[in-house]
């Protein structure tokens, strides 16, 4: 069975728990590594890789013609739709 665990963040040096929860989900998924940072730790790490230094590109919405900003260069051969046009095709699948 399964014991909680207390660990320190190699970032911020807190303790923190890897409950045996945690631990048993860890080993159903086949994680190798146990967890190194606490969950605030880890949190501020997936905001800044998700945000750093992504570039957007303007291009024209297929259905309505104002601007969509997409984190991509788009390719000819599929449509780019606007938040709103998008969500709006999404709904009628």
């Amino acid at each position: 069975m399964y014991q909680d665990r207390t660990m320190t963040c190699r970032d911020c040096s807190e303790e923190f728990t890897f409950t045996a929860g945690e631990q048993e989900f860890f080993a159903e998924k086949g994680f190798q590594n146990e967890p190194t940072r606490c969950k605030t730790c880890r949190d501020a790490k997936k905001r800044a890789s998700r945000s750093a230094d992504r570039e957007f590109t303007t291009v024209p919405c297929a259905d309505c013609g104002q601007d969509a900003r997409v984190p991509f260069v788009p390719t000819t051969d599929r449509p780019i739709y606007c938040s709103d046009c998008f969500a709006k095709t999404r709904d009628s699948f």
